[in-house]
């Protein structure tokens, strides 16, 4: 085993699946006996687990790398996730990287290292194609954090025209249900009282298995074993939103009233061209069945601004449709080109400065539009799992209600720190609620 003298910084670019994975190698490297250190510090062995959704991703990066080396010269370099799965040439050619490492042999970076791997430069990298199988990375505590992640799928096999996901995390792949339910309970039995279930795909989860499951399947499962802990869902396609799914989401109260359901255009010429599979009047119908079905259930939106062929028009009929929309807020993305893919070869392209100005006139409208959502809860009451931290603006306590609202408590009780507890909201102000603890 190695000596516990070494030490290990690990940073982490992009989603929640690359925060699942980088945690569960901090797990297993603090297991096989390195001493893990913030990324700022100087350590012996820089891991870098990357994200290239966007240009800028993969320039965020190049830049850490070069943090690394100017914070430690002699530093080893080690550079995984998405950017490294689909550039693993390139990232090789920068100096001070030692080893790249694909996304497809990530869980094996701990013994690697044991190995003395490091050592010497190298890329580990196969096809992620090949991948058939999920591979699961164990994982009980998410230092820090209030609530857990759960990654129970990976891949996609959708291939959107915009998309590099589908290339640097290969086809869809499910965790058995037997592991997430054991899964579930190791994250109980550790004091989480949130679990975020994440994928890539979510909504794909269990198709690949033998005997195929589902994603509402799964819920039921989990439903079933426990009663102790709530549950939340990451992003999720329109089109695997089904009835069975807003059924449980409006019977069971340890689901979070909370979708994320990604857009992208309001345009049908635009959808279809990103390889969309639905058009505006389908997203608009589930949307407008969603919020009477649970009217209180928080709806986000991912929203891409700047897709080739994009003018005036059909930006307005994206703004339209968003403002006709009752969201509570808005993810807005200016369209970054990725290598290899088929928006890459689409024209005519959107110039910077009007991606920057309608991304501008999205977040804007996000912004009334969580005020809008937020005001309607003034004088009710909210589940609200505080985090242990304090908001460093305020001194206050934070936390989020079960329908993710951003919550401030004004009862600045050290002890429910972890908990959920049930608030008042009093007042709104700077895109948080304020409220008080309510007694009993």
């Amino acid at each position: 085993m190695k000596s516990n003298k070494e030490k290990v910084a690990l940073t982490t670019l992009g989603c929640k699946v690359n925060q699942y994975e980088s945690t569960a190698l901090a797990e297993d490297l603090g297991k096989k006996g390195f001493s893990l250190v913030s990324f700022r510090s100087p350590a012996d062995i820089y891991i870098i687990n990357t994200c290239t959704v966007t240009a800028f991703s993969d320039f965020q990066a190049r830049q850490l790398i070069r943090r690394a080396k100017r914070t430690n010269p002699q530093a080893k370099i080690i550079v995984t996730g998405c950017y490294a799965q689909v550039a693993a040439a390139e990232i090789a050619a920068l100096n001070g990287v030692n080893l790249v490492i694909g996304n497809d042999q990530k869980h094996i970076i701990p013994a690697l290292l044991q190995k003395g791997a490091i050592n010497s430069k190298g890329t580990f990298s196969d096809d992620i194609f090949q991948q058939k199988t999920f591979c699961e990375m164990p994982l009980t505590k998410f230092s820090g954090r209030t609530r857990a992640f759960l990654k129970i799928q990976d891949g996609c096999n959708s291939f959107c025209s915009y998309c590099i996901v589908p290339f640097a995390r290969g086809k869809s792949r499910s965790l058995p249900p037997k592991n997430i339910l054991e899964a579930v309970t190791k994250f109980v039995q550790n004091g989480y009282r949130e679990i975020v279930l994440t994928g890539i795909h979510l909504g794909a989860y269990g198709y690949d298995l033998n005997p195929p499951a589902n994603l509402t399947g799964i819920l039921r499962q989990i439903i079933n074993c426990r009663k102790d802990v709530r549950l939340r869902l990451s992003s999720i396609e329109p089109g695997e939103i089904t009835d069975e799914l807003l059924q449980l989401l409006n019977k069971e109260d340890i689901l979070c009233p909370h979708l994320h359901i990604p857009l992208q255009s309001g345009d049908d010429k635009i959808l279809q061209m990103m390889k969309r599979n639905y058009d505006s009047y389908f997203y608009r119908m589930l949307i407008e069945k969603i919020s009477i079905a649970l009217s209180d259930l928080a709806i986000g939106v991912d929203v891409m601004v700047g897709f080739p062929g994009e003018g005036d028009a059909e930006f307005n009929n994206t703004l339209k449709l968003l403002q006709d929309l009752p969201v509570a807020y808005l993810h807005v993305f200016p369209y970054s080109e990725r290598p290899g893919t088929t928006a890459q070869k689409l024209y005519p392209k959107v110039p910077e400065k009007a991606k920057k100005e309608r991304a501008s006139i999205l977040r804007n409208l996000s912004s009334k539009k969580r005020e809008e959502f937020s005001l309607r809860f003034l004088g009710k009451k909210l589940d609200v799992l505080v985090e242990k931290g304090k908001d460093k603006r305020t001194g206050l306590r934070k936390g989020f209600s079960n329908n993710y609202l951003p919550v401030l408590l004004e009862n600045n009780d050290s002890s429910v720190g972890g908990r959920v507890v049930k608030i008042c909201a009093e007042k709104y102000h700077d895109g948080k609620l304020y409220g008080k603890i309510v007694p009993g």
